[in-house]
């Protein structure tokens, strides 16, 4: 590590040079290099290195000028000159693409590396001058050059495709640019928006983490993620999470006498405590991480290219057998080892799908349409016309071959929907950007769409459903149930004092109530909701609970065992004036009365509790409190003797044999928008679970408040015990065919821990039940909820309540912590899903036309009607600004009226499928009409068979024309996916598509009437443009003609983009679960993979020796070798390489099992010597007993 610091110093000189460091460390009595080397130590090493050089933390706070108690004062020169002597807590984000690099990016895109080929080719032989009267010879190839004008204007076609293309390209790295800048934008507001709690004077303040400096006393609690390194001053049973930075999985427990190092980027699992900041931003254990990983990212890119050729190397001298397929499958293996950590969102699967599937069809088209056009140039020219190839005409044959390629990647170019990523890309950029403005920030951008295939949502109860405004409205006390707050002068003196005692000092000191920030407004609570009920409980009461704090300051506790998801308690130990110790304790009611065996009486004194006085107490207050809805908490404590002192580490003996003071009903009112939201979800067809830590009786009561439950349903409702039982086997291993009985109808999961969570969502995707896969979204704010969190196909993270470990699991955060705000995120994600049908159905209508015409248009008349020019106008229109247009509709409500669509459901449905057909059609029509009698119609020359380089002709600018004419108004059909007769609704609520829709129109007015020979385009008289815009319009009236016509009757469609099939998802799920076996494990998977790896490359080695040996049958050798490697793959489920390929040898070997063909021998003898050293190598490297245990496996 000590290498590591250093190397990081170099990599980030600081700022002001040497002697200005000395100077500012001099003014501290401690430098940043010793602050460094002191936080690469842990443990007794630590606690050491803080005794030598500083005496005591004690010391170290003084030499850093700060105070334990009062933390740094705010004054700006002082926090500059902290941030010039040890650094600001920032790291540097590895640097952005620059415009130039995306440019180039954009070019790499194969179509477009086609035509620029082409259009080189077409521009230097545009500037070839045949020798003047031989090239009459030569056919209808000359017919072009007798306009000289025209003959010389032959370049413009070429430097025209050149110019597209580098429009398509400035679009697309613009889109880039501009992508990659919104979502900095968004990742510095996630990071703007984590504060973290620091002792400022003496108060205790949040600050954004960019602002914490060295110095900084910095208040450490559950949930955190510790944004600086340092070093622990007082703590509460604290735990981290250490296995970001070391990879050790189990929680290390921390403390002031053991351990007091504290790392950044690690978690807070359980407890509370107070730092010392020693070190921030590049000087951090995570900043040196990244820094060198930035440094080094130049090296290693190099290193890796290095070790590729290395390993290409081995992996040859490994494989002797190896063929073509063994290469996929490792190219597999690496893929498989990088797959994240969620499988392709619903969407991006259809579309990689279909995107294949026209890709494919078009290039068939483009290849065939060349081959054509070639063949009947060639067969009209050398064989009817009887010419000879004479070498001067060459070039102007390779002219018309070039044109031919030209039209080729151009019905390519119009068939390959490029467009689809930009439009994809656009609306999920679109949409994050408002949902914003709805109180979601998408963490990762498929979430979004994915959220629109949503099918259950699991939802938390306490701050999602309900207000988080803990009150208590009902009470228990001196055997006395107070149906609202009760006076003072009604409680016993002597349990008012232990309830003030109990609450103040067994809260968390970090929760307080703080006066309303508007005069008449409700007190604030600050810290956590249940507490702050509680401290506000003591205030009813007319009491305070700040001067028992100021008593007893935190420092003073003896021992806090924090509230944790397992105990559902906490508990607080005090020492008394006479040396002996009290408990006191507070939790779930009836988990917390199980443990007393006492309880104050109605004269304030402790009397017996037996069984029998609690199931009473259960059934006559506790469940008639939760059946009310509210949450029952019980308030106990205990006397300890000081001798001999109680062993603090066994918690069960401690926390047991209490005394009951008090049990108290808090009510959290349900938020008032929920009832509706959850309506909405149902209509939607959208279940919504409630999955929270209550009792069962007050999760039942806030689930019908919300209709969540309705009277008359058929539903479930458990407790996570219960549950539990119901879905394991005999063996204790949970059954997904049990899990498949319980959740269809499970409405409420109550009493549940995080593990209960995760099993029901992890149940839930798993399930078959139901033809469709289940899409589920889960909502979280604890740091037991990150697994769920995680496994869910949607995570939200509560943005209020949440900790920074949920929010560090979570898809999208809810910056109100609000339920409604869920189903806005439902909106959205239709709403993407939606755009993007709308984009397909308009552009696939597009290249179904253009396609077809440049392809028959080629083979009948020897030239595209549409010029590559033009195609690539037409290929902008409809990839770059229809993406724009269609993919930024605002969403309606109306989307919330219908069922999801589901994993499965095809992209394109039949009624999408109709309209493409249709209009598809209907523009077929008038174009052929147009190509084939449209000089007779217009009474215009004929613009077939021109010769090459021929000026314009009207004829076929008026099929240009008509054809952009009709793709703008169906733009405007495309609006609507499901038959609406409407296609006008709403259109003036989006802005950018009425702009592009017009600006399109304008800029087709130009180039028609100025584009001249770059776009081959003949001006128009007002007559042939109104025919053009008559023609236009009449797809608006098609697509009211085709909306008549009943889907259901058109037995001929078929739907397209259907979702990837299940074996298609096995792999990535496989990967998904991967991810959830604990760190040991998947070490422990990786070793074997490697020595199974091992044991089967020898093997083959041997078994390729000991055939040579025999010169038997290589059939047979193959065939055992299968054998043992099927035996291996039971064992490990790993299928390897050499597997595969051989198994694959082995199917083929089959048919013909005579002995090793010639070529084969020859292969095996020149690859003999490469097994023998690499057999040798290994022996060398392993040892005997490596080979002897091969062997034995081998035997």
């Amino acid at each position: 590590m000590g290498e590591m610091a250093n190397s990081a110093v170099e990599f980030y000189p600081k700022r002001g040079g040497g002697g200005a460091e000395a100077n500012h460390a001099g003014d501290f009595g401690v430098t940043l290099e010793e602050l460094r080397s002191l936080m690469e130590l842990r443990g007794a090493e630590a606690l050491q290195k803080i005794q030598d050089s500083f005496g005591d933390v004690e010391s170290l706070c003084q030499r850093l000028k700060s105070s334990t108690s009062d933390g740094l004062s705010d004054n700006p020169t002082d926090l500059e000159k902290r941030r010039q002597a040890f650094g600001q807590n920032f790291i540097p984000p590895k640097k952005p693409k620059t415009f130039l690099q995306l440019v180039w990016e954009a070019l790499q895109d194969v179509t477009l590396i086609i035509l620029e080929i082409a259009a080189i080719i077409s521009l230097c032989l545009s500037f070839y001058q045949p020798p003047g009267h031989e090239s009459e010879g030569c056919g209808n190839g000359s017919g072009g050059s007798e306009d000289e004008g025209e003959a010389e204007a032959g370049w413009i076609e070429g430097a025209a495709i050149l110019l597209s293309v580098i429009c398509v390209v400035l679009v697309t790295a613009f889109n880039d640019w501009s992508k990659e800048k919104q979502f900095r934008g968004l990742q510095s507001r996630i990071e703007l928006e984590q504060r973290f709690a620091v002792v400022r004077n003496g108060n205790v303040i949040q600050i954004p983490v960019a602002e914490m400096v060295v110095g900084d006393m910095a208040q450490v609690k559950y949930g955190d993620l510790l944004p600086a390194d340092g070093v622990l001053i007082q703590g509460n049973d604290l735990k981290i999470d250490e296995s970001s930075l070391t990879g050790e999985s189990d929680h290390v427990r921390k403390s002031v006498e053991k351990d007091p190092m504290l790392l950044s980027g690690t978690h807070v699992m359980e407890g509370s405590g107070r730092m010392l900041v020693t070190a921030v931003g590049v000087n951090s254990q995570t900043g040196i991480i990244f820094t060198l990983l930035g440094a080094g990212e130049g090296e290693e890119e190099k290193k890796e290219k290095k070790a590729k050729k290395q390993d290409g190397a081995v992996a040859m001298e490994m494989q002797p057998l190896k063929s073509a397929e063994g290469g996929e499958v490792e190219e597999k293996e690496k893929k498989k080892t990088n797959v994240p950590k969620k499988e392709k969102s619903v969407l991006q699967g259809k579309l990689t799908k279909l995107a294949v599937q026209i890709g494919k069809a078009g290039l068939v088209m483009s290849a065939i349409t060349v081959i054509i056009l070639v063949l009947y140039f060639v067969i009209e020219t050398f064989v009817v016309e009887g010419r000879s190839w004479l070498p001067e005409c060459t070039p102007i044959y390779v002219q018309y071959f070039v044109k031919f390629f030209i039209i080729g990647v151009t019905v390519l170019v119009v068939a390959v929907p490029e467009g689809l990523p930009l439009a994809v890309t656009i609306s999920l950029a679109y949409s994050v950007k408002k949902m914003m403005k709805d109180n979601n920030l998408v963490r990762h951008l498929d979430a979004c769409e994915t959220m629109g295939n949503a099918t259950a949502i699991c939802s938390d109860k306490t701050g999602t459903l309900t207000t988080n405004r803990m009150t208590v409205v009902q009470s228990y006390i001196n055997d006395q149930h107070f149906r609202e707050i009760p006076d003072p002068s009604q409680i016993h003196h002597n349990t008012l004092e232990m309830i003030v005692n109990a609450i103040s000092i067994n809260c968390a000191y970090t929760s307080k109530i703080m006066p309303p920030d508007v005069e008449g407004g409700l007190p604030k609570q600050v810290g956590n909701k249940t507490e702050c009920g509680l401290l506000g409980f003591l205030l009813d009461l007319k009491r305070d609970y700040a001067p028992v704090r100021e008593q007893i300051p935190e420092e003073k506790l003896y021992k806090v065992y924090t509230f944790n998801s397992v105990r559902k308690s906490m508990s607080t130990v005090v020492q008394m004036p006479d040396g002996s110790f009290r408990l006191y304790s507070k939790g779930a009611s009836e988990i917390l009365l199980k443990k007393c065996s006492s309880i104050l009486g109605a004269n304030g004194e402790a009397r017996n509790f037996k069984p029998r006085d609690r199931d009473e107490m259960v059934k006559k207050v506790i469940e008639p409190m939760a059946c009310e809805g509210l949450r029952t908490i019980c308030i106990a404590y205990r006397d300890l003797p000081c001798n001999p002192e109680p062993d603090w580490d066994n918690e069960a003996e401690i926390v047991t044999d209490l005394t009951c003071i008090a049990v108290v009903g808090i009510e959290d009112p349900v938020r008032p928008e929920v009832p509706e939201a959850i309506c909405k979800c149902q209509r939607a067809g959208i279940t919504v679970r409630m999955v929270t830590g209550d009792n069962i009786n007050t999760a039942r009561a806030i689930a019908a408040k919300c209709g969540i439950i309705q009277p008359g349903d058929d539903f479930l409702c458990l407790e996570g015990k219960d549950f539990n039982r119901r879905i394991r086997n005999e063996k204790g291993e949970i059954d997904q065919e049990r899990i498949d009985k319980i959740w269809p109808k499970l409405r409420v999961l109550a009493r549940s821990s995080p593990t209960d969570k995760h099993t029901l969502v992890k149940g839930i995707i798993d399930s078959t039940v139901l033809e469709q896969r289940q899409v589920v979204a889960v909502t979280g704010d604890g740091t037991n909820d990150g697994p769920a969190l995680k496994k869910a196909d949607v995570g939200f993270a509560m943005g209020i309540a949440g900790t920074d470990v949920a929010k560090e699991a979570s898809d999208i955060i809810l910056t109100d912590d609000n339920f409604s705000s869920i189903v806005k995120a439902v909106m959205w994600g239709r709403n993407v899903y939606d755009s993007i049908s709308k984009f397909l159905q308009f552009q696939l209508t597009v290249n179904v036309v253009a396609v077809t015409v440049a392809f028959t248009g080629a083979c009948i008349t020897q030239d595209s009607p549409l010029k590559a020019v033009q195609m690539l106008w037409v290929n902008l229109i409809m990839d770059t600004f229809a993406s724009l247009a269609l993919a930024t509709e605002p969403p309606t409500e109306a989307l919330l009226l219908r069922k999801p669509y589901g994993r499965n459901n095809p992209l394109i449905s039949l009624t999408m499928m109709k309209n493409i057909l249709g209009h598809g059609v209907y523009q077929l029509i008038i174009i052929f009409t147009l190509l084939f009698v449209g000089e007779k119609i217009f009474n215009i020359d004929s613009g077939r068979n021109a010769p090459l380089h021929s000026p314009p002709s009207e004829h076929y600018t008026i099929i240009f024309n008509t054809f952009v004419l009709m793709q703008l108004f169906n733009e405007i059909n495309a609006r609507k996916i499901h038959g609406e007769r409407n296609v006008f609704d709403g259109i003036f609520g989006n802005p950018i598509f009425c702009s592009i829709v017009l600006g399109t129109f304008g800029v087709q007015i130009v180039i028609v009437q100025f584009g001249g020979k770059p776009f081959s385009c003949a001006p128009l008289n007002v007559e042939q443009w109104l025919w053009c815009l008559f023609v236009g319009v009449g797809e608006l009236l098609w697509g009211q003609v085709i909306a008549t016509v009943p889907t259901s009757h058109l037995k001929c469609l078929k739907e397209a983009g259907h979702g990837p099939g299940t074996d298609e998802m096995t792999e990535d799920e496989l990967a998904d679960d991967e991810e959830e076996i604990d760190h040991a494990e998947r070490e422990l998977r990786r070793g074997q993979i490697l020595w199974f790896r091992g044991l089967n490359r020898i093997q083959t080695q041997m078994e390729v020796v000991s055939t040579f040996k025999r010169s038997g049958s290589f059939q047979g050798a193959v065939r055992r070798r299968s054998s043992v490697l099927s035996q291996l793959h039971d064992v490990t489920n790993i299928s390897t390489p050499t597997h595969v390929v051989l198994s694959t040898a082995n199917a083929s070997a089959a048919p013909g099992s005579e002995i090793m063909s010639g070529h084969c021998k020859k292969n095996l003898y020149l690859n003999l010597n490469l097994v023998l050293k690499s057999t040798e190598k290994i022996q060398r490297e392993h040892g005997t007993h490596f080979r002897e245990a091969s062997i034995s496996v081998v035997c």
